[in-house]
């Protein structure tokens, strides 16, 4: 299976050292920066990725008899390790990405929150739930629903986000019971492998958490050994995650990409709309599946922004960095993905895009592409219908918000937006953008809020991150029925009769209709 995705070749991607064998082939991990060689992994092969499966699943039953508050306590002790270790964690993070260190701090502590939050709220999600009756007829059974985990859940994580994407979706599964294997990018197994090894050595966590390395083919026996699989990366591989999980009716969760909208409407406040977009453009190298890259302003506002975010964006500092956080933007994680980025943006200005500032590769050591703002921009060029995935966005004006709106569901992908404007209209365009989540006045925000779901519509994906959907799809729910009164007779069993079924429709009639019906004539 190849697996490219938005971020990058993803699917595919490896992971980390721990749980693999001696020997065998390895692959190269490179440091974005200086195109240097820092470490080689073991790749897994599919009798490797079936062997640490076996071996997670064989302790998920011990692991799930903890109980919520058993599972909580290990956690926490992977969550207290995070926080002291933090600057292990960034530095571990900046060499195999490239990430400047202000994100590079944001992901362990991401992880953190996320078992906080499920901890805290567990037990109210997949707690055996009590259900009321409906009617009458109802009320003489028990109802009650019980959430029990899938053994083993597979997850495929890509490069731009190393630990959010992958140990970040581990925690809901590891909180309901779960076992979890995680096979990340080959680009970027490093920090996943060194946070595994703490848990099983330094914490001595139970051994319900496994890494495997590689490409396609770990990618695929994973997929097959596994009983959920959860996919983040394009669509393009995510429609082959789906169709290899078909084969085995796994279930899947599939979080792939976007080409998000940003509205700005007159009388938008232009300073904050033009900080955000810069931001929100640019923060990681424009490596997230909900960056802005696509931005459409009401005419009288159109100048007046553009002038701020060209001069926002060329003051962003651009190079390697550490704890003296004197970057804004890194480099690119995967060559791969430099080469998508340049060529979209060389075909807009084939077409007659202009690129205000960047425009071009940085020259010099590393892989850097320069921050660019793109005007002249249409939907006919490729940078304003296909995902960037790098620190570009195009600015088109637009008559209105009417136009605006319809530019902004005019793609395939439905992940996530962002509105400016005064509050009431901004949140009135909001609420006719067709994705998963809209920012009013605001950027990203709606993936730092754990408590409201993260998903995508259209071709961006299928489930939901965070929220009660983020650990109940890890669970299978279970009803269970019991009757309130077993020492009386039944009158929906056998035998059939005409008096008992008399009955039966007079009760029946009493309690479903309405008004004079339920009388009857």
């Amino acid at each position: 299976m190849t697996q490219e995705t938005s971020e990058g070749v993803i699917p595919e991607e490896a992971a980390s050292t721990n749980g693999s064998a001696v020997g065998g082939d390895t692959f190269p991990v490179i440091d974005p920066t200086t195109g240097q060689e820092i470490a080689r992994v073991h790749e897994d092969s599919p009798a490797e990725v079936a062997a640490t499966v076996a071996r997670v699943r064989a302790n998920q039953a011990e692991w799930e008899g903890l109980g919520i508050t058993g599972r909580a306590k290990w956690l926490g002790l992977l969550r207290d390790w995070l926080v002291e270790n933090a600057e292990q964690v960034a530095d571990s993070m900046q060499a195999e990405t490239g990430k400047v260190r202000a994100d590079a701090s944001n992901e362990g502590f991401y992880v953190a929150d996320q078992i906080n939050f499920y901890g805290s709220r567990a037990a109210r999600w997949i707690g055996e739930e009590k259900v009321r009756p409906h009617s009458l007829v109802t009320f003489s059974r028990k109802l009650r629903i019980r959430y029990t985990p899938y053994p083993v859940v597979g997850l495929i994580s890509p490069w731009n986000f190393p630990l959010i994407l992958s140990l970040g979706d581990a925690i809901p599964a590891l909180t309901a019971g779960a076992a979890v294997v995680m096979k990340p990018s080959e680009f970027t197994p490093l920090t996943l492998g060194m946070i595994v090894d703490a848990w099983r050595e330094e914490i001595g966590g139970p051994d319900v958490i496994g890494v495997v390395n590689g490409t396609a083919e770990p990618a695929t026996a994973l997929i097959d050994e596994a009983d959920f699989i959860g996919f983040t990366g394009s669509d393009r591989t995510g429609r082959l995650v789906m169709k290899r999980a078909a084969d085995t009716l796994t279930p899947v969760s599939l979080e792939l990409g976007g080409k998000d909208p940003m509205i700005v409407l007159d009388g938008a406040d232009i300073d904050r709309a033009a900080e955000a977009a810069a931001w929100g453009g640019m923060m990681n190298s424009g490596q997230i599946c909900m960056s802005v890259e696509r931005i459409y302003v009401e005419r009288p506002a159109y100048e007046p922004f553009v002038e701020k975010l060209v001069e926002k964006v060329a003051d962003l500092k651009q190079g390697p960095d550490g704890a003296d956080y004197g970057s804004d933007v890194g480099a690119m994680t995967s060559p791969n993905q430099t080469g998508i980025v340049e060529g979209q943006v060389e075909d807009a200005v084939r077409e007659g895009a202009s690129a205000l500032t960047g425009g071009s590769r940085r020259e010099g050591e590393g892989d850097y592409y320069e921050p660019t703002v793109l005007v002249d921009v249409d939907h006919s060029m490729r940078v304003m219908r296909d995902e960037t995935f790098g620190p570009v966005v195009g600015v088109m004006p637009v008559a209105d918000e009417e136009e605006a709106v319809r530019l902004a569901n005019d793609t395939r992908y439905g992940l996530s937006a962002t509105v400016f404007g005064p509050r009431r209209k901004a949140e009135e365009v909001a609420r006719r953008i067709e994705c998963g989540a809209v920012n009013v006045n605001d950027v990203l925000f709606n993936a730092l809020t754990p408590g409201i779901p993260m998903g995508g519509w259209k071709e961006s994906g299928i489930g939901w991150r965070n929220g009660s959907a983020g650990i109940r799809k890890y669970c299978r729910s279970e009803a269970i029925v019991t009757a309130r009164f077993p020492n009386l007779p039944e009158p929906f069993w056998f035998p059939y009769t005409a008096e008992r079924r008399s009955v039966i429709n007079r009760i029946t009639r009493l309690v479903t209709a309405r008004g004079r019906d339920r009388i009857g004539s």
